[in-house]
């Protein structure tokens, strides 16, 4: 079947936004191919940094002819009615069918070629494309991320004709800004169109560029004994900014190596764009970098590397002078700078929430620990954390943030337990970040996270659908992974609000989900109003197990029947209160021992917090309650009975409470 070649030639398309734009052009020309009825085989996106690049393989070639019946308005209705369905149909009155009183039209509509189809999709696609950020140029009105030259767009091999503010759609593409032929070329298909772009010095794939690079990178590496320092942010970066990528390895001034590591690799990062290099025996980084060329030069790339080299001197320089000058100021006397550094208009400044964080730091260090020591040293710790928001380092690379605060705090010789706090105090900043364990660490990131949250909680600035701008979501994880490390009891009642404990839970559901787990758990158990993330993660844990088999997956049924029931009764008038008749005979009778027997075992293993000992207890209910749905009519004639065995289905019910609301469960 035919195949649909698009390609979209512009001026660079900045690196960032790459990849999404290949995610939205194959978004958009899905949607609109399937709004007429035609549905590719397979359809692929590509980006770079010159051109997006569509194939849509298998396409038929016009849509099938298409039959609609449409509904009208009643036989007899008003002639202004029936005007107006005509109208919207198309047809005429002796066209339309009579049948249950009402009109009906039967529209016929003929399949359109898919090239007419295709010229309309790309022209609505291109002036509606959700860049980010889009300009216009020239004398066109036509907006695009940056100016658009050329529209490749081709189907089975023809040129599809069809022109877009000048831009008259061809089979003209060309390579490399400085190492193609210079010349544009003819393609008829994508199997052309890749061969002759590769020819011309073009990598269209992203993936394959990725590859390139880290290939060619480990290499230059490998040969001197070293190690790529590798960064999955930069490399997403440098694979969009070259269509030719060539990794060249370059080299630093040896001096430079006295630098704290973080800001040599930020500089390189920010500034350059280069990878660090490093020594694999030791860890330590040497004075080479690798640089992503976008051309193969005659010298194998040493003018490259000399002229990247003397402009990262120029960078490490200046870091050196920040370097040196920070450390004139002790962090303790840049507090007061933070009085004038607003945090948020209804939060107050930086110096009022290093305040609130202190205090925070003081009520939950018994938390993690219980001692004297670690509460002091937490609240040292979390009064120097932000100061190094004032230094000269952190206002040229704020992603230093804590990070050059610790260093300073070292040099100024300040506790390791403190210097490490103010370090990771910031941490985790993400699902696969490192946690703080360390208990001096831990309460100061607490401290700063549950901080953020109450604050924002309290001027209602919550997260609403995709808008988290103040990171709450993050947050939130964060407490609860440093809770789960470091097994801290923290009742989140003491500092949260209700609508607060509500966003942990929801937090809490997605780490499970994403753990693999039963998320659905986690409100069964907050539903007692547990605070506890520990306690609350270990009794989804057992639960999870518990239900996993024919046991709890039988008691959960059993659960549901008797709730079930107990609703059916309630609407017809209040239950009677009170202990079931514990001389009842057979399954009843068997019942009510066990419930009784089971609510001890279970009392005492949650006293121990044993979650798996209370799930053994609960199995002990499966069999006497199957027994008991199997033998026993609950709504008996004999109203004693009917009453006794009501109380004892409550009974069943209450006692399983104690451990989750089961009827929050799934299944």
């Amino acid at each position: 079947m035919p195949q649909l070649l698009l390609e979209l030639f512009s001026e660079e398309i900045p690196a960032r936004m790459q990849a999404q734009a290949a995610k939205d052009l194959e978004r958009l020309a899905r949607e609109k191919l399937a709004a007429e009825g035609l549905l590719p085989e397979a359809l692929t996106a590509f980006a770079g940094p010159r051109r997006l690049t569509l194939v849509a393989e298998g396409l038929a070639a016009a849509q099938a002819e298409r039959h609609e019946e449409r509904k009208g308005p009643r036989v007899g209705s008003p002639d202004q009615a029936i005007e107006g369905f005509l109208r919207s149909t198309g047809l005429t009155r002796d066209q339309l069918i009579e049948r249950d009183g009402l009109y009906f039209a039967h529209i016929h509509k003929a399949g359109r070629p898919t090239p007419e189809i295709v010229a309309e999709m790309v022209e609505a696609i291109v002036r509606n494309f959700p860049w980010p950020k889009s300009m216009v140029s020239g004398v066109s009105k036509l907006r695009w991320v940056r100016p658009l030259q050329r529209i490749l767009c081709v189907f089975d091999g023809e040129v599809v004709p069809f022109e877009i503010d000048g831009h008259v759609a061809g089979n003209l593409t060309e390579g490399h800004r400085f190492m193609g032929t210079g010349q544009a070329f003819h393609v008829r298909n994508f199997d052309d169109y890749a061969d002759g772009l590769a020819k011309n010095f073009v990598v269209i794939d992203p993936q394959e560029r990725r590859e390139r690079i880290m290939d060619a990178a480990r290499t230059l590496c490998f040969a001197r004994n070293f190690e790529l320092v590798e960064d999955e942010g930069l490399l997403d970066e440098v694979s969009g900014l070259a269509e030719w990528p060539t990794p060249v390895m370059g080299d630093m001034d040896p001096a430079f190596l006295d630098l704290p590591p973080e800001v040599i690799r930020t500089s390189m990062r920010v500034h350059q764009r280069f990878f660090a290099v490093r020594d694999p025996a030791t860890g330590f980084l040497v004075p080479h970098f690798i640089t992503v060329a976008n051309i193969e030069a005659t010298d194998g790339g040493a003018t490259i590397a000399t002229g990247n080299a003397r402009v990262l001197a120029a960078r490490l320089a200046d870091a050196r002078f920040f370097w040196t000058e920070d450390q004139k100021v002790r962090l303790e006397d840049r507090l007061a700078k933070l009085k004038g550094v607003t945090f948020h208009a209804k939060l107050g400044t930086m110096y009022e929430r290093v305040e609130r964080i202190v205090a925070l730091a003081g009520e939950l260090a018994p938390y993690v620990r219980d001692d004297e020591g670690t509460k002091t040293k937490a609240m040292l710790a979390a009064r120097l954390c932000k100061a190094d928001l004032g230094t000269g380092m952190v206002d040229e690379f704020p992603e230093l943030q804590g990070i050059m605060g610790s260093y300073y705090a070292d040099k100024e010789g300040q506790e390791p337990e403190i210097v490490d706090a103010i370090r990771w105090h910031y941490k985790p900043q993400g699902p696969s970040d490192d946690v703080p364990v360390q208990a001096v660490a831990a309460t100061v990131a607490l401290a700063d996270k549950l901080d953020t949250l109450i604050g924002f909680f309290a001027i209602d600035e919550k997260p609403t659908g995709s808008r988290d701008p103040f990171a709450l979501r993050r947050a939130a994880l964060g407490v609860i992974r440093i809770l789960l490390s470091t097994r801290t009891r923290l009742p989140l009642k003491s500092f949260a609000s209700d609508d607060l404990i509500a966003f942990f839970a929801d937090r809490l559901k997605v780490l499970i989900r994403e753990q693999g787990q039963r998320h659905d758990l986690v409100d069964a158990v907050f539903a007692l109003g547990d605070d506890d993330i520990v306690r609350i993660v270990s009794k989804v844990n057992a639960l999870e197990a518990f239900l996993a088999t024919e046991d709890g997956k039988n008691l959960l049924a059993g659960y549901k029947r008797a709730v079930n029931i107990l609703k059916a009764e309630e609407k017809k008038g209040p239950l009677l209160t009170g202990e079931p008749n514990d001389s009842a005979a057979g399954e009843e009778g068997a019942l009510t021992n066990a419930v009784g027997h089971m609510e001890v075992e279970v009392g005492k293993a949650l006293a121990k917090e044993d979650y798996a000992a209370a799930m053994t207890a609960l199995a002990e209910l499966r069999a006497p309650v199957d027994a008991f749905f199997d033998k026993v009519l609950v709504n008996s004639d004999i109203a004693s009975e009917r009453e006794n065995r009501l109380k004892l289905l409550m009974k069943v019910r209450d006692a399983m409470g104690r451990v989750a609301d089961f009827g929050q469960i799934t299944g």
